[in-house]
């Protein structure tokens, strides 16, 4: 299977690719605003890509509920990132915003990826993306990205994994209406994005479900909350549990690694892509 970003082009039959968390944010729920300060950022980015990241996603608002973030401040936080990234780094850069005008502009500065959480709901998004050649992510979410979704209830839907499944479909037929070629489209389950811990559980042990739509699979699990509910950890104490997800997506089928432990996840990824591999040779001899 062949991944196209931008001008880079990644074979991903049985190798995943690692994204590396970049947050333009005081307020995330992981690193609580760690790297806001620009060279923090900076250094951050160097060293993602020393650990092995094959591309780097900056976002400048958060998924969940928080102090409101207006485009002129979304667009101040990310544009100066992506043109001060791609000026150091001869790698893809993705923009992770919901708004068709922050992704427009990030094309603008030199991302060629637009990670969209709201499932496309901004109509300006994939005109953007396709006027820039850049690939997207379809991401499920059942109501609107920073509203807080607290009983989510898919059993009107015959349950939450044909729900995502037929979501994700659309969206991705979305993106071809638009003009998108389908190896620039991936999609997203959105775990702890409207889901319960048990349902974000549930959705990551049938990702071959979502596999089977014939789209890349983009993995967005790193130290998320269903983790520790799982084994029983705060944020900060989620990498053996992240990394476990991580072997079990690409086993699945996943070939897409949101991260912010890059290195990590770039070893589990080039562990596993040796076993699909020679599993995969042993069954053709």
């Amino acid at each position: 299977m062949l991944l196209e970003l931008g001008s880079y082009p990644f074979d991903i039959t049985y190798r995943a690719l690692v994204m590396g968390i970049l947050n333009r944010t005081p307020d995330s729920f992981f690193d609580g605003g760690q790297y806001w300060d620009f060279d923090a950022f900076l250094r951050k980015a160097e060293g993602l890509v020393d650990d092995g990241a094959d591309f780097l996603d900056v976002g400048g608002s958060k998924a969940g509920p928080g102090p409101e973030v207006t485009v002129d401040e979304e667009l101040e936080r990310v544009v100066p990132a992506i043109e001060a990234l791609r000026a150091r780094f001869d790698l893809p850069i993705s923009v992770d915003t919901f708004r068709g005008s922050v992704a427009r502009a990030s094309y603008e500065a030199g991302a060629c990826v637009g990670n969209d959480i709201s499932g496309f709901a901004d109509p300006e998004f994939l005109p953007a993306a396709a006027d820039h050649g850049a690939s997207v992510v379809a991401c499920h979410i059942r109501l609107a990205p920073r509203v807080p979704d607290p009983t989510p209830d898919y059993t009107a839907d015959g349950g939450v994994v044909p729900a995502i499944r037929t979501f994700c479909a659309t969206r991705a037929q979305w993106a071809l209406d638009a003009g998108i070629p389908p190896q620039r489209i991936m999609v997203d389950a959105g775990l702890d994005l409207s889901k319960t811990p048990e349902m974000s559980a549930e959705l990551l042990r049938n990702s071959d479900d979502l596999v089977g739509l014939g789209f890349p699979v983009f993995l967005s699990h790193s130290n998320k909350g269903f983790l520790g509910e799982l084994v029983g950890t705060e944020v900060d104490d989620r990498r053996e549990a992240t990394m476990a997800a991580s072997a079990l997506g690409i086993g699945l089928g996943c070939r897409i690694l949101r991260a912010h432990d890059v290195k990590g996840n770039r070893r589990v990824a080039d562990t596993m892509a040796e076993f699909l591999q020679a599993r995969a040779e042993q069954a053709a001899a």
